[in-house]
């Protein structure tokens, strides 16, 4: 449909920011008024802070919303290429997980619904399929590159399936790739938990990673974290304190599979930890959390994951958004000045 601006691929980029944008605070309200009107809230866990009791009934879901916004940009802006239509696959069927999920909660009215065994073999599938796809389709090296450091090949023990041209399996990288794009999904679903908080992190996540795959010669991906980023502004409009409607597990798994996604195709999976560290900290502080208390009967942190300490400890809902979103910033600036850094010297 922008076929015209084909020869500005920075506009392209730019204009995913903006339809995504526009798309998502258009359709935002009237999705918010149906949910309403059928009863479709979230659940709030029992052991949860008080403060987060008036928040029960709260309309959830709102990630469908964010993830049809994003489909319609990726198609519309630029043109699709392989590596798009994986990364839409990926993403919006780790959004289904989460949706099925979401209404499993609604349905039977608890904060839990698919048991973690199921939701993590939901996962395990989606990012296992991936990995092959992206490894025997998209070309890419079954490489780990540590910057400054060292360039690890995963792909030397690997099996190749006599099926059509073969289907190779390199089982270090799809173990890599499985461990990482997993984490992903769990520690942006385990930041989710604020309003205003998932969504505000992923977007400044999202900006860095659009600016990496641009970097890289990669528009296709460059314009779907971009539309990705875009969808989180105007998710944001409507989540930001108090919340009109939560993105539910529809959209924080979606939104840490597209982030690992997109750094197997950028080939910046360990400068993503750096730049999703937030994310990682919040995974790490539920794992050090439960391993501690199993062991101890004890808690280091008041609350996890890691936002509930804050919480505790007596700052506002506001406060600890604000401060997690600048602490997002710091992190993400750090990843991408490595990766920019890193990049200059191997050119150099």
């Amino acid at each position: 449909m922008f076929a015209i601006f084909s020869a500005y691929p920075t506009f392209l980029v730019f204009l995913a920011v903006v339809l995504a944008i526009v798309v998502t605070m258009a359709l935002m309200p009237v999705w918010i008024r149906f949910l309403r009107s059928s009863h479709i809230g979230q659940q709030v866990r029992a052991d949860g802070p008080e403060s987060h009791l008036v928040k029960q009934g709260t309309p959830t879901m709102g990630g469908v919303i964010m993830l049809a916004a994003v489909v319609v940009c990726v198609l519309l802006v630029g043109k699709p290429t392989p590596e798009t239509f994986v990364l839409l696959a990926a993403t919006v069927l780790t959004g289904l997980l989460g949706l099925v999920d979401d209404a499993s909660k609604v349905v039977k009215e608890r904060s839990l619904g698919l048991t973690p065994k199921m939701k993590l073999v939901g996962q395990f599938a989606i990012a296992t399929a991936f990995s092959l796809v992206a490894v025997n389709w998209l070309g890419i090296a079954p490489v780990v590159e540590i910057p400054f450091v060292a360039t690890l090949d995963f792909g030397i023990l690997t099996t190749v399936v006599p099926v059509g041209e073969g289907i190779a399996i390199p089982w270090l990288y799809l173990l890599f790739v499985d461990i990482l794009l997993m984490g992903m999904c769990n520690a942006v679903n385990l930041t989710d938990g604020l309003d205003g908080l998932a969504a505000g992190t992923v977007m400044i996540v999202m900006i860095v990673m659009a600016a990496i795959a641009y970097r890289s010669n990669q528009l296709g991906a460059a314009i779907f974290a971009a539309a990705l980023a875009g969808a989180c502004v105007g998710f944001l409009w409507f989540n930001s304190f108090p919340a009109d409607i939560f993105m539910g597990d529809t959209g924080s798994l979606a939104l840490g599979m597209a982030l690992g996604c997109l750094a197997v195709l950028t080939k910046t999976e360990v400068v993503s930890i750096v730049i999703g560290g937030l994310f990682v900290a919040e995974a790490l502080s539920v794992m050090i959390q439960v391993f501690y208390y199993k062991r101890t009967k004890r808690r280091i942190f008041l609350m996890a994951p890691l936002h509930h300490h804050f919480e505790k400890k007596g700052w506002s809902e506001t406060k600890v958004v604000v401060r997690f979103w600048i602490v997002s910033g710091v992190l993400a600036a750090c990843g991408f000045s490595l990766y920019f850094a890193e990049s200059l010297v191997a050119v150099a």
